[in-house]
Order: structure tokens, then C-alpha cells, then sequence
């Protein structure tokens, strides 16, 4: 063990928690000055919790949606049992491993907690449903980057069981590379929504998971044509690229309604926060998980359709009435593992470093910064969108 390194460091502090919540509301990003984040320029890396785990040393650690819900006070309780502080934060990790650029597959099943026999889950390949994410030789963590035991991407040293290390391909470039994470979890959710020759689609969101969504529906499961919701105007013209082919149309969330009747010929009903169109795209994927995405999506989506939600949702309150009466089904996708994709298993990650090769997916890194601007960096990430960026990484690579 080997003491100097620097890490930004989630501690327990309830109190700074309230504060950061506090003034989340007030201002986007709010709670990054005030929160119980805080670096430690002297800080200890974990110990290795067994023989086979391995030091690693962050090039690159991007910033998600959670980690921000986390900084600003806003993630649910839901985590409590599955995660354990003091944490690292950084979990889309580039590292390097003994002279090896490695990616980290930040989720901490059965192989990395040592426990035999593996859940039913890891056992099929499935990681992210592990049912052990509390037990084994580490603390509780859903993920690297949320597990008091391994530390974080968002430091200058952290650990990794070799089941959770990728080698990065040459092609891939570190920008390249610390997008096969997030591109990991957007490409499970666009194969969880299982879109057939002929059907149409829609995605809310164009951050990084709707973009990265966008292009794996592109890549793997056209669909007849793609209805894209976004905010801004870069994300719009980044959906039509990322659409390739696909017959698309990018619109603002306030024309989403509209825009399916366009696109499905069907009729509008209801006006206000109740308008809806009587038939719909046949999916739906939302990729921002609020109380107004996940209501457009019940509004779009054609009675027995299909509603697939990457965003993360935390609390909110959605009249689910239109689940219920248009027989709409509705499921997360969460994390990653194995897909099954013409007639092969293949590992989700292989196919993200596939995608993120092809779609030029690095280009979506829009700025990095070190450590030391932990505030200015989380701020910027909060504020992405609106300041014509998409994502946002910690950059350790001048600590080398």
C-alpha cells in the first residue's frame, strides 16, 4: 500500500448530504461546492481484498448520471443496502494495468466477491442482475465506484478483479475507450427492446446513453423509422448522424406528441399534460427516466407496445393509467452481460467496443479535466446539455 495518491472521496456526512440536496434545487449542479465530496491528496488506495486483485492506475473516468445524482444529494434510498462509504466515485474507467491500457466493467458480481457457487444470474453470464452485490470478500457495492473496498476511477490508483478488466483495443483512443461503458448499458437497453423488422421507435433523451442508443439501434436492430426527442440543438443534429440510415427525425420534447402522430398517421387525443396519440411507435425507449420522460413515453407508445427505460428514474410520480389501459409493457435495462444477438451470447461489452469503433462514439467526450477542478468538472457535466457538450471525464493522465 502506498500513500500520495489523490482521489475524490464520497463520504458519510449526512448533513453535507441535505446540502448538497438543498442546493441542487437551487441551482443545476449546486450540489458539487457543497456536497460530501472532498479530495484527499494524501489517500490510500484499498488493500487488495485477495490474491488474484490487481492495482490499477485511472487515465480517464467519465461522469454519469449517477455519480451526479449521487453528488447533488438525489440518489435514492433504493442503493443503501447495496452500496457502502466512504466511496471513490468512477465507474467508466480507461486504467492502466502493468504497461496494459485496460477498461473496468465496474459491475462487482459473484467472481469478483470470491463467491461459489455464483447466483443464477452470474452464473448465465448476466452480471448486472447479480444477487450477491452485498456478501462475499468486499463490502457492498453495486459497482466499482460505489464499494468502499475498490476505490474509483475518479482517483490516481484504484483496484480491479482480472474479471472485470478489458484490454482496449489499439484502435480505441482513451476518449474512445471511456465511452464502452456508458455505450455498454445504452446497447443492452436498445437489444432489450427487441425492435423487429418494420416496427418504429422512438428514443427520449440525446445525452450520452440516448445517443449511444440511438447508434446501436442503427448498428443492430434498425427500425422502420426513429423518432428522437431532444432538447438541444447538437444532440439533435448528432442524432440524425448517429441514425446512419435509419429514416429519422429529431424533435423537441414539446413536439414529441405531435411529432408520433406525424410519424405513425395515428390521431391525438386529450390536451395539455393529457394529450396523447391514439396509436403510437411500437417502443419506446427513454433514456432520461423522469416523471416527463416516462409520461411522453406512455403518450407515444401504441396500446400493447413496449416501453424500455435506460434512465435512471430515482422517486417520481407518473399516472400509470395508460399502462394499464393500453396494455403497455414497460422494463428497466440496467448495466450489461451477455446479449443474445443472431443466434450467439456474446459479451455486451465486446460489442460496445465494437460500437464505439464504429459510430466514432469518442467524439462525444467534449471535455476532461483534472482532479484538482472537481467542482468546475461536475458543474460542467450537470450542465452538459445546455452548454453544447455530452460528456465529461476526469483526465489523470499528467499524474503519470
Amino acid at each position: 500500500m502506498s500513500r500520495g495518491h489523490t482521489a475524490l472521496v464520497y463520504e458519510d456526512e449526512p448533513a453535507r448530504f441535505g446540502a448538497a440536496l438543498a442546493a441542487s434545487k437551487l441551482r443545476t449542479g449546486g450540489g458539487a461546492s457543497v456536497g460530501p465530496l472532498r479530495r484527499d491528496d494524501d489517500f490510500d488506495p484499498p488493500e487488495l481484498p485477495g490474491p488474484e486483485w490487481v492495482r490499477i492506475q485511472p487515465r480517464l473516468s467519465g461522469i454519469c448520471g449517477s455519480d451526479l445524482a449521487a453528488v447533488n444529494g438525489q440518489s435514492s434510498r433504493w442503493f443503501e443496502p447495496i452500496i457502502s462509504l466512504p466511496f471513490v466515485p468512477g465507474h467508466e474507467v480507461v486504467a492502466d494495468h502493468d504497461g496494459t491500457r485496460v477498461l473496468i466493467e465496474p459491475v462487482l458480481g459473484c467472481a469478483a466477491r470470491a463467491i461459489e457457487p455464483r447466483c443464477d444470474p452470474c452464473a448465465a453470464g448476466d452480471l448486472g442482475n447479480c444477487e450477491r452485490l452485498a456478501n462475499g470478500c468486499i463490502e457492498p457495492g453495486l459497482q466499482t465506484g460505489f464499494c468502499e473496498s475498490t476505490g474509483g476511477g475518479w482517483s490516481t490508483e484504484m483496484i480491479a478483479h482480472p474479471s472485470q478488466l478489458h484490454e482496449v483495443p489499439a484502435e480505441l483512443d482513451d476518449e474512445s475507450a471511456v465511452m464502452v461503458e456508458p455505450a455498454a448499458c445504452a446497447l443492452h437497453g436498445a437489444l432489450a427492446a427487441g425492435v423487429s423488422p418494420g416496427e418504429s421507435a422512438a428514443v427520449i433523451g440525446a445525452g450520452t446513453m440516448g445517443l449511444a442508443a440511438i447508434a446501436a439501434l442503427a448498428r443492430w436492430t434498425p427500425p422502420s423509422a426513429l423518432l428522437v426527442a431532444a432538447k438541444h440543438g447538437h444532440q439533435r443534429e448528432l442524432s440524425l448522424e448517429l441514425a446512419g440510415p435509419v429514416p429519422a427525425s429529431a424533435v423537441e420534447p414539446s413536439e414529441i406528441v405531435r411529432a408520433s402522430r406525424r410519424l405513425t398517421g395515428s390521431m391525438m387525443l386529450g390536451s395539455g399534460a393529457h394529450q396523447r396519440v391514439a396509436g403510437g411507435v411500437d417502443v419506446t425507449i427513454d433514456c432520461v427516466g423522469t416523471a416527463e420522460s416516462l409520461r411522453a413515453a406512455l403518450a407515444i407508445t401504441r396500446p400493447r407496445g413496449r416501453v424500455v427505460v435506460i434512465g435512471m428514474p430515482g422517486v417520481t410520480t407518473v399516472d400509470l393509467t395508460p399502462l394499464w389501459q393500453r396494455e403497455i409493457s414497460v422494463r428497466g435495462a440496467y448495466t450489461y452481460g451477455t446479449e443474445s444477438l443472431g443466434g450467439e451470447q456474446i459479451r455486451t461489452f465486446a460489442l460496445a467496443m465494437e460500437l464505439v469503433a464504429s459510430a466514432g462514439l469518442g467524439r462525444l467526450v467534449s471535455a476532461t479535466y483534472p482532479l484538482e477542478r472537481a467542482t468546475d468538472a461536475l458543474v460542467h457535466a450537470a450542465t452538459a446539455g445546455s452548454r453544447g457538450a455530452t460528456k465529461i471525464a476526469f483526465d489523470t493522465r499528467s499524474k503519470k
